[in-house]
């Protein structure tokens, strides 16, 4: 029995420590433990393939707000 792609499985679903430990009838340790591993493993492959990017200037981001509080304003057609 794998239990990994079981717990990663129903992490994906959103299901919580507890229930996923009932469900597969391991201990809820054991499930956290897991979702952590996963977590960890998901952000590193996340990191290792974004692009560096420069930070945006102040006077970007308030172009930035302002243009979305202009959109935000219309009404919807």
């Amino acid at each position: 029995m794998k239990i990994r792609p079981d717990i990663a499985a129903l992490v994906r679903d959103g299901h919580s420590d507890a229930s996923i430990a009932l469900r597969l009838g391991c201990d809820r340790s054991t499930v956290g433990k897991t979702r952590r591993a996963l977590s960890q493993a998901a952000a590193r492959r996340i990191d290792e393939c974004q692009p560096r990017r420069m930070p945006t200037s102040p006077a970007q981001q308030a172009a930035n707000r302002a243009a979305l509080l202009a959109a935000l304003r219309t009404p919807a057609a």
